[in-house]
């Protein structure tokens, strides 16, 4: 399998490459790089900007906004997106419940909603996980009881990334308590500004409000904000978490990161030189590269076999590529938090002159320790790395 790039692909690299660079704002980018939290007025222009120049959801059908690439020229983008630290467009928006809607909702759905999602005019999140269903996601109790012409949801959704942001939430929900667990799930669309929605914040590990829980209480939702089938949510969650695990690799995030590892190790300090010259960091640096690039392989087979079958069906592959996109995630921020060594325990005092900044500038590193500590998440949301081996057994080794 010929893996090159041809003149045209090499092209379209140069064309996004400079689009990202020129257009995204460079403070928006530089908060991406160092792994700073981005407002909510950040992620609103980037996308504002990707969808001005039909680029926010390339992804989609044509008619919903969608461009007729390659599956290898969508990898070209998200990668030149990602090492130019440009905040993909949101998740939630435009991975998750855009393409869901583009595939099972209503026409009258499509017409409504779908616009927004791309624009960002509404901001979603997602409720699927519950205090005692996470990775056994089948196992959920939020209820909706239908009466008349709606839904009367109860329940609690928690880790809802960004909640606190988000005017819309979809949600897995059990329509059927007699099915089994699986066969009685249907997916909602829920305005959160809807009577007994309560949305209250979780602060984590590095001391950011990143995630949330969603109570809700007698929540009316109508009939017609029912996506696809009742008791068919379930087949929509796993068209949806299939797209969403393929992202979670992020290959362009870990080399970015890697290009900042070693201009840091090459100028900071350590002991009587600098961490550069450390021949054991180099060889691990070097052993996370080498599996960087071979995972980089893995996805670039994965995406050339689609483009030569034509199909854009989730691969089950997807699991391969998240578990070990995320364990290299996780490495690259391991490497980076020992680049920054005791600067990374500045909570933003500026103690002397830092790379590339003017002198008494460290005010970088007091987000390399949070960054390092938010990344243990990666390889848990969007289905565990345990669950996704026994994806990767029955999928495609048939155990």
């Amino acid at each position: 399998m010929d893996l090159r790039f041809t003149e045209e692909e090499n092209a379209f690299r140069d064309e996004v490459r400079t689009f990202f660079r020129t257009e995204i704002p460079a403070d928006i980018r530089r908060k991406v790089s160092e792994g700073r939290s981005l407002s909510r007025e950040d992620y609103v222009t980037s996308q504002r900007i990707l969808n001005g120049r039909g680029w926010a959801v390339p992804h989609w059908p044509l008619e919903w906004g969608g461009q007729p690439w390659t599956p290898i020229q969508r990898y070209i983008f998200t990668e030149e997106l990602l090492q130019a630290a440009v905040p993909l467009p949101l998740q939630f928006n435009c991975y998750m419940v855009g393409p869901v809607i583009a595939a099972f909702g209503s026409e009258e759905q499509k017409k409504r909603f779908l616009p927004r999602i791309a624009n960002l005019d509404d901001w979603w999140c997602q409720g699927f996980s519950e205090p005692g269903a996470g990775s056994d996601l089948a196992s959920l109790k939020t209820r909706a009881v239908r009466e008349g012409d709606f839904y009367i949801v109860d329940g609690q959704k928690t880790w809802t990334t960004l909640g606190q942001y988000a005017n819309w939430i979809f949600c897995l929900v059990r329509t059927d308590p007699t099915a089994k667990k699986q066969a009685g799930i249907s997916f909602l669309l829920i305005d959160m500004t809807t009577p007994g929605v309560t949305v209250r914040p979780i602060i984590t590990i590095d001391g950011r409000h990143e995630v949330n829980e969603v109570f809700l209480d007698s929540v009316k939702v109508p009939v017609e904000n029912l996506v696809g089938e009742e008791n068919k949510g379930w087949d929509y969650a796993k068209f949806l978490l299939a797209n969403e695990r393929t992202g979670i690799a992020r290959i362009g995030l870990s080399k970015e990161r890697i290009a900042r590892i070693k201009r840091l190790a090459k100028e900071l300090p350590a002991g009587s030189s600098t961490l550069w010259d450390n021949e054991d960091f180099r060889v691990r640096l070097a052993s996370v590269e080498i599996e960087l690039k071979a995972l980089e392989i893995t996805q670039m087979r994965v995406v050339a076999a689609q483009s030569k079958s034509g199909s854009n069906k989730p691969d089950p592959a997807s699991s391969i590529l998240k578990i070990k996109g995320s364990e290299l995630q996780q490495a690259t921020t391991e490497l980076l938090l020992e680049a920054a060594g005791p600067y990374a325990l500045l909570t933003g005092e500026h103690i002397g002159p830092g790379p590339n900044e003017s002198p008494g500038g460290f005010d970088w590193a007091d987000a390399v320790a949070p960054t390092y500590f938010n990344n243990r998440k990666v390889s848990i949301y969007g289905g565990s790395n345990e669950i996704q081996r026994n994806v990767i057994a029955k999928a495609i080794l048939g155990l």
